[in-house]
């Protein structure tokens, strides 16, 4: 019976034992779902966030990209609206440009006087200018015809002071030639101070005013150079204006963007290169001289100042009528063939003249004996034939001339 009891209350003692042990667990495994969830609970909190925060990100960049487009567009029509309110504003002028120049003769026996006994006076006048004197074209006035504009201007000056002085014979020709040479140098220095002055681009040094007058004798597609630039400054300086950046700058990167086509190249780079290395060593600004450079891209445009050039420029060249491309690609096949001669040892000037269709090259006669002159001959023939592209046959004359002059004693 006792045993009995004692078994009973074993089991009693044995089951609550159990009992709380499972309780126990229970409650621990109740905890660990609780944490579970509230794990759970925090990492879709969490997440959500995440999404929301991309969501966020996305409408952000959505507003971005948007503000971006239209501040683009209202860029686009701002500079649109300068450039349109700058040529409206500019009153340019349609040019022309020739590679001939009419003379009128003071009377009727002047024209057999330019010519002189058997062609004397024309032969040397042609030789010493470089530049075609036709007289049979017009019965009370001769013609100048050249590719290149400033021994155009040097010549018809030269022929003017010729009639004027009335003695006409080779050394005459000569001696009021290199007058005619100095008077337009002078004018060319006048032209390019007035040019500067009218472009509103502060002083020009007689270097760069040397030079810019030049652009004066020279056409691009037909267009006048130095016209071309002034007008270039006007745009240019009207859209720095509106907007807001340094004008006078402006005006003079414009004045000077072309000067390097005044520039006789020596080492074949465009006049863009030329020119930026010509105003480098003039003491020109480096925003200047890089964008004269870049106006036609040929370095990579850096500043605004480059954009707006690029952009006068264009606006200058494209506005109807302004330009004429049959001439230029006459003019450049011209210097070609002068540039083919020069490159030969021993030559000193170069002339082609019949519009193209005769090249006169003059040799240093110190440098180069008859034998010489010779192989000067056919090897210019020969870089023509092999180089250029000629409608017709050139004529080739090589002169070597050696001339000694001297005065006698009282």
């Amino acid at each position: 019976m006792t045993e009995w009891l004692f078994g009973l209350g074993g089991v009693g003692i044995g089951g609550g034992i159990a009992y709380a042990l499972l309780n126990q667990r229970a409650k621990a495994a109740e905890q660990q779902r609780l944490q579970l969830v509230d794990e759970l609970a925090a990492a879709r909190k969490q997440q959500e966030e995440k999404r929301q925060a991309e969501r966020d990100a996305e409408a952000v960049q959505r507003e971005a990209d948007r503000r971006e487009a239209a501040l683009l567009q209202e860029s686009e029509l701002r500079a649109k609206e300068a450039i349109v309110t700058a040529i409206e504003r500019l009153s340019g002028q349609t040019t022309q440009a020739t590679t001939h120049q009419l003379v009128d003769l003071p009377s009727a026996d002047m024209k057999g006087r330019i010519i002189g006994r058997e062609g004397r006076n024309i032969k040397a006048f042609e030789q010493i200018t470089g530049v075609d004197l036709l007289i049979d074209d017009h019965p009370d006035a001769v013609v100048l015809s050249t590719f290149h504009p400033i021994r155009r201007e040097v010549a018809r000056l030269t022929l003017l002071n010729l009639m004027l002085d009335g003695r006409i014979h080779p050394a005459r020709i000569d001696e009021l030639h290199q007058k005619a040479e100095k008077e337009i140098h002078a004018a060319c220095l006048k032209l390019g101070r007035d040019a500067a002055k009218e472009a509103k681009a502060g002083n020009v040094n007689d270097q760069i005013a040397q030079v810019l007058g030049q652009l004066h004798f020279r056409t691009s597609y037909g267009q006048n150079v130095l016209r071309h630039s002034v007008e270039v400054a006007h745009i240019g300086g009207m859209i720095a204006a509106d907007l807001g950046l340094d004008e006078t700058q402006t005006r003079r990167a414009c004045l000077l963007h072309d000067i390097g086509k005044a520039l006789e190249s020596t080492s074949g780079s465009s006049h863009a290169l030329a020119g930026m290395e010509f105003c480098r060593q003039s003491g020109e600004p480096a925003a200047i001289s890089h964008a004269v450079g870049a106006h036609h891209r040929e370095i990579e445009p850096e500043t605004w100042l480059d954009a707006i050039v690029i952009a006068a420029d264009t606006a200058s060249a494209a506005r109807p009528g302004a330009r004429r491309e049959n001439l230029e690609s006459y003019a450049k096949r011209l210097l070609d063939l002068e540039e083919m001669a020069m490159r030969l040892p021993g030559v000193e000037r170069a002339y082609v003249m019949q519009a193209g269709r005769e090249i006169q090259v003059i040799v240093d006669p110190e440098k180069v004996d008859d034998v010489s002159a010779q192989e000067v001959f056919h090897q210019l023939i020969k870089t023509i034939e092999a180089g250029a592209s000629q409608p017709t046959a050139v004529r080739v004359t090589v002169i070597r001339e050696k001339k000694i002059t001297g005065l006698t004693q009282q």
